[in-house]
């Protein structure tokens, strides 16, 4: 028997239903894994997450793994190779925009991880929005708006509030799985359990 799933993945692509399934709404703390996330997200604007995500790969590979710090370094031979690369969404002001995102990055990690920086808007989030029916998830919230205004004046680019907010859908800031997916249950403990374990380490640090 077929388990309940939100309707977004919908049949025809295995792939998607397996993200849907082991990755969407799973809390992320890893610095890396959470710029990989931001800067796809920026080259999904307009477009579905099924194209990226089929990708997704190839824009690993072609990005070096999005290792900020040689990201931060691509010139115009960089911005050239890519913009021939079929692998992946060739919009110059796209991949501009990841360097300079990447570039950001490196200067926020001088004063603290892009996990503690984003993670700390979770305090005003729901911990559980429970919504019985895709017509009732919102493109964007107050939170998803102030963190786009923070990304932004921190230098981060293609960080609008609506793809703000699918950003922290995926990455389990918010558990949007509806309610009568088999995933909403699971990603709801998997989040109380991360913000339980960041709340502790952040004691432990005010401690020493």
């Amino acid at each position: 028997m077929e388990k309940p799933r939100c309707m977004w993945p919908g049949l025809s692509d295995p792939a998607y239903m397996t993200y849907h399934d082991t990755e969407w709404g799973v809390p992320q703390g890893d610095d890396v894994r959470l710029f990989e996330k931001l800067v796809l997200e920026g080259f999904q604007s307009g477009l579905s997450w099924l194209t990226i995500l089929r990708k997704r790969d190839h824009f690993r590979t072609a990005f070096d793994g999005f290792d900020a710090e040689t990201i931060a370094g691509y010139g115009e031979r960089e911005v050239a190779r890519l913009m021939n690369d079929a692998g992946i969404v060739r919009n110059r002001l796209k991949i501009e925009g990841a360097i300079l995102s990447a570039q950001a990055y490196l200067k926020l990690r001088e004063e603290q991880t892009l996990a503690d920086f984003i993670w700390g808007f979770a305090r005003d989030v729901p911990r559980d929005t429970a919504h019985a029916a895709h017509g009732n998830i919102p493109a964007q919230t107050e939170v998803s708006v102030a963190l786009s205004k923070a990304l932004k004046k921190r230098g981060f680019r293609f960080v609008g509030p609506t793809t703000l907010y699918a950003f922290m859908q995926s990455v389990g800031i918010v558990n949007d799985h509806l309610t009568s997916c088999h995933r909403h249950g699971p990603c709801g403990k998997l989040q109380a359990k991360f913000l339980a374990a960041r709340q502790k380490a952040g004691r432990a640090r005010v401690a020493k």
